[in-house]
């Protein structure tokens, strides 16, 4: 299948051009990776410093960036046979590949340079690997092994655990823990997406779901994983990080997920998977907040 051209890539319109780089960036979700970082910043943090939320904020943009352009890169052959990418500035040649490698490369190391230096050098090594997990092995595996899900999960964890780093200097208990809940979380969270984008997905040959198939047993591993986030709201209150209000919350927030994970089962109906999405980002934004207001 041919990519559509565009005559001259120079003169595309700036405002056209700054949409080109929103979409390269997938601003939406790279805000969200921030906001998860800062979260985990202020429940390390023992006393507020502006500069270094002002450094986790532009060098966890910038890494995100850098990994979410990176990833474009090497699928832009496969965005074109599906709907929901098809419009991405590489498939359509909005924006060349060389112009692209030069903003993601200059992108992440500005990202690493500052996690580092204004930070701590933990922050900016976590930076740089959750630049190469995410671009160089999960991209990739996504069309060799369902177990790519597995492995996209680590570096989608890091963003608490990177803003607790950048607080402490030293990655302890606290910080595995909230990496764990957010590991967890990944889960449901791209498998009810996968459920719903399966045919799309399979236009390019990414393998998402568990067995790579809309089936009772995918929705029960789904059920089993919105389970295990479940069961891991006791951790924080259990090791000391928080106390009981977190963990009601943490509770509730994952119980919700579980209800729609349990009606996929009986069904196999895509509304329940759009339902379990949706709760997923409501768990993502406010059980750090949960964690963070009843901070021991």
């Amino acid at each position: 299948m041919s990519i559509t051209k565009v005559e001259n890539i120079s003169s595309i319109p700036f405002f056209e051009k700054t949409k080109c780089y929103s979409a390269l960036f997938k601003l939406k979700i790279t805000v969200f990776v921030v906001i998860s970082a800062i979260f985990g910043y202020f429940i390390g943090a023992s006393e507020f410093s502006v500069l270094a939320v002002l450094s986790l904020t532009i060098g966890g943009f910038f890494i995100t960036s850098a990994a979410n352009a990176f990833n474009q890169i090497i699928e832009r052959n496969y965005d074109l046979l599906m709907d929901r990418t098809k419009n991405r500035p590489l498939p359509q040649n909005k924006v060349s590949v060389s112009e692209t490698l030069i903003i993601a490369f200059t992108l992440g190391i500005l990202g690493v340079l500052i996690l580092g230096i204004f930070l701590n050098p933990l922050s900016g090594i976590l930076g740089l690997l959750a630049i190469f997990m995410y671009a160089a092995v999960y991209t990739p595996l996504k069309r060799v092994s369902t177990f790519g899900v597995f492995i996209g999960a680590f570096p989608g964890a890091f963003p608490p655990m990177l803003g607790y780093v950048a607080a402490t200097g030293s990655f302890g208990l606290e910080a595995g823990i909230l990496f764990f809940i957010q590991f967890v979380w990944q889960f449901p969270h791209f498998w009810a997406i996968a459920w719903r984008l399966h045919k799309d997905y399979n236009k390019a040959g990414f393998k998402m779901l568990p067995y790579n198939t809309k089936n009772r047993t995918s929705a029960i591993i789904i059920l089993l994983s919105s389970l295990t986030l479940f069961a891991s709201s006791f951790l924080p209150e259990f090791f000391g990080l928080t106390g009981r209000i977190a963990t009601i919350g943490l509770f509730i927030l994952s119980f919700l997920m579980v209800i729609p994970s349990i009606k996929l089962v009986q069904t196999q109906d895509d509304k329940f998977a759009l339902r379990i999405m949706l709760l997923s980002y409501l768990y993502l934004i406010f059980s750090l907040f949960f964690i963070l207001i009843d901070k021991v």
